[in-house]
């Protein structure tokens, strides 16, 4: 019964969202204030009928119905609990629910929090995000719907995809996707925008908060699947390039450049058409995320679906969304001329700089990504494009952004003198080319990427450091807990990036790595360090078998630690998995992963030594928690400044 009443909870919330999408901007070309009125109920009430069908399916799954097909397909009475709830997105339906889910969520949210945006704006900004929706469940209900039955129920399911089976990717899809729909609220705000004709200063203080609150999420989902990725799969790398991977980087790339380009309409009306073509694209993305998970049209082992109909469902709905929004985008496009005026040196201009590096890197990502697919339809040829393409291409744009950070966070607006910053950086440069030139000349033979690196990751953390000392001014530390919030997120965010740049450098370059077959009592020597196969051990989880290893970590005779890697399998799937055994440190990781016995005796086993491995996920959280910080900003909350906005004439306050 519940099921059933999910289903219709579904249908009526593609009534509403239809509702939602046509009477409020019927409402706002006429200046009916009822039927704008309209749009805030309709997406509070959209919010509460998803909400119901998800926590229907939620409960479908917790209780194993195996009724429902969904249920039988990802699930299984033996799996625990925490993997019976992330069963219900571990599914190319149930995933889509959830996506529909987010958008609901933050329709909703706009419509309780922005009562200061003017009636006609406010309208249609919800009208559109109303259209995203009625769009994905449209989608869902007639080619995913999730609620669909079976003739006869069997007694038990077929288990959830073990890889999924991980605390990481309990988390990793809710976030992803919090950052991934987030972004549909700035499209919806820059074609409200377009519709209305006007892009101000307003406009930028209202899209910076939902394009951080996206960005601070999407961080957060990227950083959970990349440290899933590096623990689970045994195989020691953090990111491979994988075209899903890149569909999630894609438009944090282009998030990050939103955010940089908003600040300067906000604060000196300027690259007002860029930022609305930003906020396009950065949605639009996400779409084409979607469809790549979901067409089958790239193989990837992070894909949900291999359906091309599906797939044909989404491009059209991309389709749809993005050419409509290019198309009054360009109808629009005199009416965004800019009104600031800025010198060649500035914080205006190294914001433009900003802005460029960023999206060439993600249109580099995007041709890395896409091109297989090209030279397929239209070469008839099969390439693979891997990470040696992805490193040299990519990497050189980020290096330059690196550089030109803590210079352009210090720069004035208008107008500015690059000596008089520059001096203020000096300390910081000196550090950071001490710490460059220390680390040459200890390692012996080795590639420039760690000494690079290091360098430019202190780099960006002394710049931060410096930023944040020249606002304290003559007033002392005192005055440091009393800089706006927002200043705070803002060298939080840039300490991060160089923090993981560090990492990311250090790992790939002094990383060091054994792979061969012990036997039980034989000891590996690994930078310093003595790993001994103690023993390997028959172990019975809840749903899977493991093969576990105890493998001893000593160093100088001192012992470190245990570790225990495992080879799991769930015989219901009917798949392995491999668990590695790391020993996580500030400095570096030790971790070992156990492969299969070997025909001769013994066990085949990777070692690896992993030079500063937390950096990468401890500088990802640092750039979240600088998100947070900037959206705790009063100044920078949903539709803060809103009121001083005019209204539309005609129409009355709210």
């Amino acid at each position: 019964m519940i099921t059933e009443l999910g289903q219709f909870a579904l249908i009526l919330a593609f009534a509403v969202a239809l509702f939602q999408s046509v009477v409020p901007l019927v409402g706002a070309a006429r200046r009916w204030p009822g039927w704008m009125e309209a749009a805030a109920p309709a997406a509070v009430a959209q919010a509460l009928l998803v909400i119901f069908a998800f926590a229907a399916l939620t409960w479908a799954f917790v209780t194993s119905d195996f009724s429902l097909s969904l249920v039988w397909a990802n699930s299984h009475s033996a799996k625990p609990m925490l993997y019976k709830i992330t069963g219900v997105w571990g599914n190319h339906e149930g995933s889509m629910l959830l996506w529909i889910l987010i958008v609901a969520l933050f329709g909703a949210a706009a419509a309780l929090f922005s009562d200061n945006l003017p009636a006609t704006f406010r309208a249609r900004v919800l009208a559109v995000q109303g259209m995203i929706g009625l769009a994905f469940l449209g989608f869902l209900l007639f080619t995913s719907n999730p609620f669909l039955r079976l003739a006869v129920p069997p007694f038990d399911g077929t288990d959830l995809n073990p890889l999924l089976q991980d605390p990481g990717l309990a988390f990793h899809p809710p976030f992803l996707y919090l950052g991934y729909v987030g972004l549909s609220m700035s499209f919806s705000f820059a074609v409200a925008a377009l519709i209305e004709g006007r892009v101000d200063a307003a406009w930028g203080r209202w899209v910076r908060p939902w394009t951080l609150a996206a960005w601070m999420f999407l961080t957060v989902g990227i950083a959970l699947g990349s440290w899933w990725a590096y623990y689970e799969l045994g195989w020691g790398g953090f990111w491979f390039w994988d075209p899903v991977e890149n569909a999630s980087f894609m438009p944090w790339l282009i998030a990050a450049a939103l955010l940089h380009s908003a600040i300067v309409v906000e604060k000196r009306e300027s690259l007002k058409a860029w930022t609305i073509l930003l906020a396009i694209i950065a949605f639009g993305f996400s779409l084409i995320g979607a469809f790549i998970t979901r067409s089958g049209v790239i193989t990837s082992v992070h894909a949900f679906a291999t359906d091309p109909e599906r797939g044909v469902v989404l491009l059209a709905i991309t389709g749809v969304f993005m050419g409509g929004a290019l198309t009054l985008f360009a109808f629009r496009a005199d009416d965004m001329a800019s009104k600031g005026v800025f010198g060649l040196v500035s914080r205006e201009s190294a914001l433009v700089l900003n802005n460029i590096l960023l999206a060439v890197a993600a249109f580099v990502v995007f041709v890395g990504t896409i091109w297989p697919l090209v030279a397929e339809m239209v070469f008839d040829r099969k390439l693979s494009v891997g990470a040696p393409f992805f490193n040299m291409a990519f990497t050189p744009f980020m290096v330059a952004l690196g550089v030109l950070l803590p210079v352009g966070s210090m720069l004035p607006w208008k107008r500015a003198k690059a000596g008089r910053i520059l001096r203020r950086l000096v300390p910081a440069a000196v550090l950071a080319l001490a710490v460059g030139g220390l680390l040459y000349a200890v390692q012996s033979g080795r590639s420039a990427l760690g000494p690079v690196g290091l360098m430019l990751g202190t780099w960006l953390v002394a710049g931060a450091a410096a930023d944040l000392w020249m606002r304290k001014g003559n007033g002392g530390l005192s005055r440091l807990g009393r800089l706006p919030r927002a200043d705070w997120g803002r060298v939080v965010a840039h300490a991060g990036l160089g923090v993981c740049i560090a990492g990311i450098s250090a790992m790939l370059a002094w990383q060091q790595e054994d792979i061969r077959v012990v036997q039980v009592g034989d000891r590996v020597e690994l930078a310093g360090y003595e790993l001994t196969l103690r023993e390997v051990n028959r172990v019975d989880g809840p749903n899977y078998v493991s093969t576990m290893a105890d493998v001893v970590l000593t160093r100088g005779g001192r012992p470190v630690g245990t570790l225990h890697p495992e080879k799991r399998v769930y015989p219901v799937a009917g798949m392995p998995t491999t668990e590695a055994g790391i020993d996580n440190g500030v400095m570096r990781d030790i971790y070992v992963a156990l492969g299969d016995p070997q025909p001769g005796g013994g066990w085949a086993m990777r070692s690896y030594y992993k030079p500063l491995a937390n950096w990468i996920w401890g500088g990802a959280m640092l750039m979240a928690l600088g998100g947070a910080l900037s959206l705790s900003d009063r100044r920078y909350r949903v539709a803060a400044g809103a009121a001083r906005a005019p209204r539309a004439e005609g129409v009355p306050a709210e």
